[in-house]
């Protein structure tokens, strides 16, 4: 165990305690100075973060600004396996981490693992971040992993129980990834409830990672330093110093032109852009792929602005879409977009056609709609006729029982997107269907408050379609239980539900209550598959691409390794820079 003396104690105690974000913003939205020995690292982030607690917001913008500070008990490396974080080693039943009866695991922490402010991680810090998310009123976006979790129990300061309803075939789905990190009873435990979002957005949260947050901004800018209790090795880095805002070709050029940056992330611009930039020599584009859908989500609830308070709410199944009900017409809709097109033309080398929601794991993929690879509009059109889906008044525009097909179609201010958005409003109007474009900012869409900010998030989906990227985990259950009737956001979870096109299917219930209670193998591949092929052929979702994660590297920079499963700041422990007198030597960016 380490042991620390009594001056590190209390500068680490000054330093992050009592750290507010306002106060960090007292001296205005002033670059860092860094004395001129320190190892700085820069990161761009163009979606920039607006909170560093991942339990309390879907955005992967503030899932990686929050990773290197935040840690779960377990991450995943870039080829799905699962890494120990917090965690000593990975529960197994092998080493009597699983119960003979698949109800219980048992995770065993790290011995000497401390906060950054150096007091002690015990596993009452893990049963905290559990009753912190499943607070009434807390906003928690991830309270649906803890949906058949019965207890999570403190054994003792280094050994934590959770049990489950029953047998859990995949029972690594909780406290594990960036999106699901531990966070610290003695910081945070008087902001259980309602209290959750503002206390996040006050206090700068203390964490066991290799770095520690000293400031973040209005402007989402964050600032970290090393964590001097890190319970690994100490990071090559000082500071870090993760600057947000701009475009994604902004990030790019960053580290691509300008050399500002040494990495900036998600940079989804026009792939001839990125290839140009590439091609300077400065640095190079790392793409992963793994289970990031591009996809259009299809609200199944009314939206109309009429309906006030009632806008795109499910009440029980008694407020309708006028039409996106109807599956047929989200098929013909589906059936008119080229995705090759869009890929060949906007996203190259980081794209993919997608048919499916559930894109990886390559064991859990369907096969059954690889027709949509293939643009139709003549028989979109003729399935609208077939069932009588045609237009009525002779204006230009399908009508269904007396509704005509006219669409708001959402998503964030981001030149792919529009350029897709104006793409697939071209086709849809080739098989009568009227298109209105929005397009919203993604701090806010991603990351905004759906209480407050209402509209402006996708969580309230106060449109009639809207797209945007979510991903699919190592194993999909998680995922597919976004889709179940108790996933739906409403007043009462403060729009918190994972079901973001509001669809309530008893079949679709029934198959995932099955997949529950399936272990891994032929069986459980099978019920992905169908819960997938239900979602698509009821209209919930309509895939459209399958985007590789793709990330711009300095060539001074090593260590990186892009990672479809977790953050991209997952290893970031490991990143060192190549200095001048190396630079020809070994592979300077450590990527494969």
């Amino acid at each position: 165990m380490k042991r620390w003396s009594p001056l590190l104690l209390l500068l680490a105690l000054v330093l992050s305690s009592g750290g507010t974000r306002a106060g960090a913003q007292a001296a205005g939205e002033v670059e860092p100075e860094h004395p001129s020995s320190e190892r700085v690292l820069t990161l761009r982030y163009w979606q920039a973060p607006s909170l560093l607690i991942p339990w309390l917001s879907n955005g992967e913008k503030d899932v990686e600004a929050a990773s290197p500070g935040l840690e779960p008990l377990a991450g995943y490396r870039p080829d799905g396996s699962l890494v120990p974080r917090l965690a000593a080693t990975i529960p197994s039943r092998a080493n009597g981490g699983i119960s003979a009866d698949g109800a219980t695991i048992t995770w065993t922490l790290k011995q000497g693992v401390r906060w950054s402010d150096g007091t002690a991680m015990t596993a009452e810090d893990v049963v905290f971040t559990w009753k912190y998310c499943l607070a009434h009123g807390s906003g928690c976006q991830r309270r649906q992993v803890f949906d058949d979790v019965v207890s999570v129990q403190a054994l003792d300061p280094h050994r934590v129980q959770i049990r489950f309803m029953q047998s859990k075939p995949y029972p690594y789905a909780v406290f594990t990834g960036s999106r699901m990190p531990i966070v610290s009873k003695r910081q945070f435990g008087d902001c259980l409830g309602v209290v959750a979002r503002s206390c996040a957005q006050e206090r700068l949260p203390l964490g066991t990672g290799p770095y520690r947050i000293t400031s973040f901004t209005a402007a989402g800018n964050v600032a970290y330093v090393r964590n001097p209790f890190f319970h690994g090795e100490q990071p090559y880095f000082d500071r870090v110093d993760l600057k947000g805002g701009g475009t994604a070709l902004d990030g790019a050029r960053a580290v691509l032109e300008e050399e500002t940056a040494e990495y900036s992330w998600n940079v989804q611009a026009e792939h001839q852009a990125l290839q140009e930039l590439e091609d300077q020599g400065l640095g190079r584009l790392a793409v992963a792929f793994g289970g990031y859908v591009e996809r259009i989500y299809m609200n199944q609830t009314n939206p109309s602005p009429a309906l006030g308070e009632r806008r795109s709410s499910h009440d029980n199944g008694q407020n309708p879409h006028p039409f996106l009900t109807f599956p047929p017409i989200a098929q013909a809709m589906s059936m008119a977009i080229d995705r090759q097109m869009i890929v060949e033309q906007l996203y190259g080398f980081k794209g993919r056609p997608e048919c499916n929601i559930v894109a990886a794991p390559s064991d859990y993929i369907s096969t059954t709609n690889d027709a949509c690879l293939i643009q139709d509009i003549d028989g979109a059109n003729a399935l609208l006729d077939s069932h009588g889906v045609v237009d009525d008044d002779q204006d230009g525009i399908r009508d269904y029982r007396g509704t005509p097909l006219r669409v708001t179609f959402q998503t964030t201010a981001n030149t792919v997107r529009e350029a897709t958005q104006n793409l697939i409003r071209d086709w849809w109007q080739q098989i009568g269907i009227s298109t209105d474009l929005i397009q919203r900012d993604a701090e806010i869409f991603f990351g905004g408050d759906p209480v407050l900010q209402k509209g402006e998030t996708y969580h309230r989906f106060f449109a009639d379609a809207q797209m945007f990227t979510r991903a699919v985990e190592v194993d999909p259950e998680n995922f597919l239980f976004d889709v179940t009737c108790n996933a739906i956001p409403d007043h009462e979870n403060k729009w918190t539900g994972g079901n973001i096109s509001r669809a309530c299917n008893s079949d679709y219930d029934a198959l995932f209550a099955q997949l529950r209670q399936t272990s891994p193998g032929p069986k459980r591949q099978q019920l992905v598959k169908q819960l997938n092929d239900l979602i698509l052929r009821n209209g919930y979702e309509i895939p459209l691409i399958n985007r590789g994660i793709a990330s711009a590297v300095a060539t001074n920079l090593r260590g990186f390794e892009a990672n479809p499963w977790d953050s991209q700041l997952w290893n970031i422990a490991q990143w060192s820079r190549l200095e001048s007198s190396d630079r020809n030597q070994g592979n300077p960016l450590g990527v494969e």
